[in-house]
């Protein structure tokens, strides 16, 4: 039976999809779970996979076509199997609907030589957009791949284009996100001040055997994804959602890591969190955040969080308040380690410190109990070497 291959919804409210390219040609052979199309999103342009084996038959979308979700685009079928006559002749109608995205031509004087470098659609797209002429970019990604900020950047010192004052696709997004999220999440904060020493500590002592066997840097995050996650266990309803009109408990731990990009912050997630040695933890939090700056991540890696962690201590901010992503019902904001001085039996001394937010949603968690929690992750970070020993 013919499998439909549908315009997914990657997004909150999202209401159509961008069709980059298929990696598959009509007719060729594809496994379920084997990359079939590329999908252009607000955050990054995204990989989606078959959703099953045989031949792909009956496109009748194009790249560069902007099509409602779920509107079939394509069919899976098997050997002498035809896609359904009616549906093809009814999508390939609607194709006229949709709304049509063709490459723009490049301004006079700026055509473009090949290049062999490896550069993603959206960077393509881009550079076509802007008038870059790749061939004069060196790519900042891995192998010389050129990303999107280098389009960006060449258009920029070249003056190509004006760079528009209207707000990116991500920053409306994350206007839209935090606007719905303020003023339908009814937020409460809890502030705590944690002594670093011990987790400094850790850091120090496991780092340079993570980087020699692994080859990764573990991170404060590192740190406190593991820890948080482990937490998360013992006080269900910090890791539940709000859906609808009620409390749902979610059975795994998945831990997002707000990460800052060009256009705005995205939050890929680390999945069972609290099963995954700290090792790779670091690892796969590396891949995360590459593919994140790379515009590469994929649809799984945006899936699923049930918490969120926000960490600003790199950019030296020393306390703030984080917006909760819905339908999660916490995010904990993390600001920088630094020395304070502090009472220590009534008398000063000097600590390393720093300061956990956390907000919480009121309708899944009340005060009491976010309190028990953020007072037993305060107490993991100080005392951390039962678990990374």
């Amino acid at each position: 039976m013919p499998i439909s291959v549908v315009m997914p919804a990657l997004e909150m409210a999202q209401e159509t999809g961008k069709l980059i390219s298929w990696l598959k040609k009509e007719g060729e052979a594809v496994a379920k779970g084997e990359p079939l199309l590329e999908i252009e999103t607000d955050k990054a342009v995204m990989e989606i996979e078959s959703p099953g084996d045989g031949l792909l038959a009956g496109i009748v979308v194009q790249a560069g076509a902007e099509v409602p979700v779920g509107r079939t685009i394509a069919w899976i079928v098997q050997p002498g199997e035809a896609p359904p006559h009616d549906e093809v002749e009814q999508a390939s109608g609607r194709k006229k609907s949709a709304v049509e995205a063709p490459q723009p031509s490049a301004p006079a004087g700026a055509r473009q030589k090949t290049t062999t470098a490896k550069m993603s659609p959206k960077a393509r797209r881009l550079a076509a957009e802007r008038g870059v002429d790749v061939t004069q970019i060196r790519g900042s990604g891995p192998d010389g791949e050129i990303l999107t900020a280098d389009i960006l950047a060449a258009a920029e010192s070249q003056s190509v284009t004006s760079v528009s004052e209207s707000p990116s696709a991500v920053s409306r997004l994350m206007a839209e996100r935090t606007a719905q999220s303020w003023t339908t999440v009814p937020h409460f904060y809890l502030v705590r001040d944690v002594e670093t020493s011990e987790l400094n500590e850790s850091r120090q002592r496991l780092s340079s055997e993570l980087e020699k066997t692994r080859r990764v840097k573990l991170t404060h995050t590192d740190l406190l994804v593991a820890l948080v996650s482990r937490v998360l266990v013992k006080h269900p309803l910090m890791n539940a959602s709000w859906t609808r009109d009620r409390v749902r408990a979610n059975g795994d731990v998945n831990v997002a890591i707000a990460v800052a990009v060009n256009d705005g912050v995205v939050a890929p997630v680390l999945h069972h969190a609290d099963k995954l040695p700290l090792a790779d933890i670091a690892v796969r939090r590396q891949e995360l955040v590459e593919r994140a700056r790379g515009g590469t991540l994929r649809p799984q890696d945006l899936a699923g969080g049930t918490f969120t962690i926000s960490n600003l201590g790199m950019l030296e901010v020393d306390a703030f308040s984080a917006i909760i992503t819905p339908p999660q019902a916490a995010i904990l904001a993390v600001g920088r380690i630094a020395d304070r001085v502090v009472a220590i039996d009534g008398q000063p001394a000097v600590r390393s410190m720093m300061t956990l937010t956390l907000s919480s949603d009121h309708r899944v968690v009340d005060g009491a109990k976010a309190a028990q929690f953020l007072k037993d992750v305060a107490q993991a970070i100080t005392a951390p070497a039962a678990l990374f020993d």
